[in-house]
């Protein structure tokens, strides 16, 4: 039996990526948040030393890995875990699209999802035949609901939930006896202008959120913004040691395994934060150069308090602004993409080199003349 799926979305932004190709001086793309820059010469110095990789990896990471998201948290995110709440994964995309097989979820449950969200969401509630619900409301949030999904700092909006408005998303998952997940792979590039290098934005794990009560809750993170890893795959899950505890039986039944070289790399990415800080300061000055490009061009940009992304609109369906940025050599990703909430915005994605920022930067300024 097929399972009805959506369309990629990106396929139909290939006639707009053709048309912004064909500008003299070849396409900016903003579409994608890819990183485009290095990573780090000690990550992949560790990468190296561990590719003698003959024994099968630990699906649960190696000790060594494990231990090291658990200081991270410590560090980072104020958050105090063990061993046992914590499991490294295949990337962050992985374990969102299969998260709600992997617990259980099914026919006639319902997965909540934020209105403007990372459609993989969406996705996973499909793969495993369960409804969809896109609410920011936990007041509307029905029983039967199994699994919630939050993002903050969100994809594509920069939105950034509090932790009044995590405390009170949890107590209402609580109420439903609902697992719920954070996917806050974005926390590291938090925009606070009041701190050249500002602390993360807070993590659903987080002591003012759950007091000292893990269960039912996960924090999901993901390498590949912060240390430029995307191509390595390197993410992880915390929290609830019963979930984490099933969802290793399960990993271990599908050989869903981090491959045993990644584990070393993520060891030394998450003990370092100089290059997280380089990373972040990079971003910044893209960030504040677009931000202007953007406000010069008659765009509103709204939330973008933290992540890649500036989240702008002409007061226009999405579809118009795209095809008017693609004229300009400009590609960005429309909002109808995250939701019908979204049709108005587009996605501007901060993964371009400092050239190609300048170039979007000076092609903006033609719309303000």
């Amino acid at each position: 039996m097929a399972l009805d799926l959506p369309d990629f979305p990106w396929d139909s932004l290939v006639p707009f990526a053709e048309r912004a190709r064909e500008h003299a001086d070849g396409i900016v793309d903003l579409s994608v948040g890819s990183p485009v820059d290095p990573t780090p010469t000690i990550i992949r110095d560790a990468l190296v030393a561990a590719t003698d990789a003959h024994a099968y990896p630990l699906t649960a990471g190696s000790p060594a890995l494990r231990e090291a998201i658990v200081g991270w948290y410590s560090r980072r995110r104020g958050v105090t875990l063990g061993t046992a709440n914590v499991l490294p994964t295949i990337g962050s995309k992985e374990l969102v699209a299969w998260l709600p097989f992997l617990l259980g979820v099914g026919a006639g449950d319902t997965v909540v999802v934020p209105e403007v969200a990372y459609p993989t969401y969406a996705i996973g509630a499909a793969l495993a035949r369960a409804s969809v619900l896109a609410s920011d409301d936990p007041a509307s949030w029905p029983v039967g609901t199994k699994l919630i999904w939050l993002n903050s700092p969100g994809n594509p909006d920069g939105r950034v939930l509090s932790v009044e408005q995590l405390r009170v998303a949890v107590a209402r998952a609580r109420e439903l006896g609902a697992v719920i997940a954070s996917d806050e792979c974005y926390a590291e590039l938090n925009w606070d202008d009041a701190d050249p290098i500002p602390t993360p934005t807070p993590s659903i794990l987080d002591p003012r959120v759950i007091g000292d009560d893990r269960a039912l809750v996960l924090s999901v993170y993901s390498l590949s913004k912060q240390s430029n890893l995307a191509g390595y795959r390197a993410g992880f899950v915390a929290g609830c040691s019963d979930l984490i505890a099933q969802l290793l039986e399960v990993r271990k039944h599908a050989g869903l395994i981090p491959p045993a070289p990644v584990q070393a790399a993520m060891v030394v990415a998450l003990g370092d934060d100089a290059h997280v800080d380089a990373q972040r300061e990079r971003y910044r000055a893209r960030r504040t150069r677009l931000r202007a490009a953007l406000d010069g061009a008659g765009f509103r940009v709204d939330h973008s308090e933290a992540g890649l992304y500036l989240w702008a609109t002409k007061g226009e369906d999405c579809w118009l602004t795209v095809a008017a940025l693609a004229e300009l050599g400009i590609l960005v990703a429309p909002g109808s993409f995250y939701g019908e909430a979204a049709s108005g915005h587009v996605r501007f994605a901060l993964t371009a080199t400092d050239e190609r920022i300048d170039a979007a930067a000076a092609r903006l300024a033609t719309l303000s003349n």
